[in-house]
């Protein structure tokens, strides 16, 4: 399919070297790593659970996830679990249409839900995370989830049907999201994240 050519494409330019980050749980700083669901770290009145794109580091990655996990902990007041889903995010990955990581991610929101039953639950993605999404999205049921944001996201037009708030970033220009033909677009998304994070916030009753 054209969208699993163009995301092939697309990880080349994401395997590229990149400054050196530590992997470590997620703070204030923005890290590509964070496991408060898995770790089971206590119960928070939202809880963002993010899927990266193809081959970037930890389970945030670093274009876009830990960027709106800072902005939607400010907005809520440190009231949010913050969660990395851990898939391949390999370019092979691509080609399964988020098949990889979605039952991870619907697993995650399930674990969330039954570890803390009270908490909303929130969802990215970005890139091969963005179709993570969707993925994961027909595995759950309405009402489990209270809004979700993608980016760079293949399947744009397609909004879940069990998922009341629902908001895509295409920049222009990105040939993943079918927007253009500029590579670097696609890596442009970190301008995105405060106004990801308020319509997180705001689905989440903030």
């Amino acid at each position: 399919m054209k969208a699993a050519v163009i995301l092939t494409l697309v990880a080349g330019a994401l395997s590229a070297p990149a400054p050196t980050l530590t992997t470590r749980q997620f703070d204030l700083g923005g890290s590509s790593t964070s496991n408060d669901v898995s770790d089971n770290s206590g119960c928070k009145e939202v809880t963002f659970i993010f899927a990266r794109g193809t081959s970037e580091i930890g389970n945030m990655g670093t274009v876009i996830g830990p960027k709106v996990g800072t902005e939607l902990d400010s907005l809520t007041s440190g009231k949010v679990a913050i969660q990395g889903v851990d898939y391949p995010a390999s370019a092979a990955g691509n080609a399964a249409m988020g098949a990889a990581g979605g039952p991870e991610m619907a697993d995650l929101v399930t674990k969330a839900l039954s570890q803390c039953p009270d908490t909303k639950i929130v969802l990215g993605g970005y890139s091969q995370g963005a179709m993570v999404v969707h993925n994961a999205a027909g595995k759950l049921s309405s009402g489990q989830v209270v809004g979700a944001v993608t980016f760079g996201d293949p399947f744009k037009a397609q909004q879940p049907d069990n998922i009341e708030n629902f908001k895509t970033f295409c920049a222009t220009g990105d040939p993943v999201c079918l927007n253009g033909a500029n590579f670097i677009a696609h890596l442009s998304y970190g301008s995105d994240a405060s106004e990801a994070a308020q319509f997180l916030a705001n689905a989440a009753g903030f």
